[in-house]
């Protein structure tokens, strides 16, 4: 089910840009997305803060708290158990293929 949160998280352009923006530099406060999320799409502090939310859920953004402030940092974790279990497998026998190749072309005269 920690697939389904994190394909529906990143399925939305303004969630990938706030993880975008994250990746960046991390520690953003909500002020600070919302600044971000606003130069390119009509959006309230609420809404960034739904998106945030769903983000959160999906264990993509994790906050810290200092202060009276509220930090937002990428969690990029879940991004990586997804490409391990759909994309990994992939490239791994595109890999194995050009290494077959490669050590074929060097065993010809």
């Amino acid at each position: 089910m920690q697939d389904d949160l994190v394909f529906k998280a990143l399925a939305d352009p303004t969630r990938r840009l706030l993880l975008d923006t994250l990746r960046e530099r991390g520690g953003r406060t909500l002020g600070e997305l919302e600044e971000v999320v606003v130069e390119h799409t009509p959006m309230t502090r609420f809404g960034v803060s739904k998106h945030l939310r769903l983000l959160e859920e999906a264990n993509l953004v994790v906050t810290l708290r200092r202060g009276r402030e509220k930090l937002h940092h990428l969690n990029p974790v879940p991004i990586q158990q997804v490409h391990d279990r759909w994309i990994d497998k992939y490239t791994e026998r595109r890999l194995t293929a050009l290494t077959t190749l490669k050590s074929q072309l060097e065993e010809k005269p």
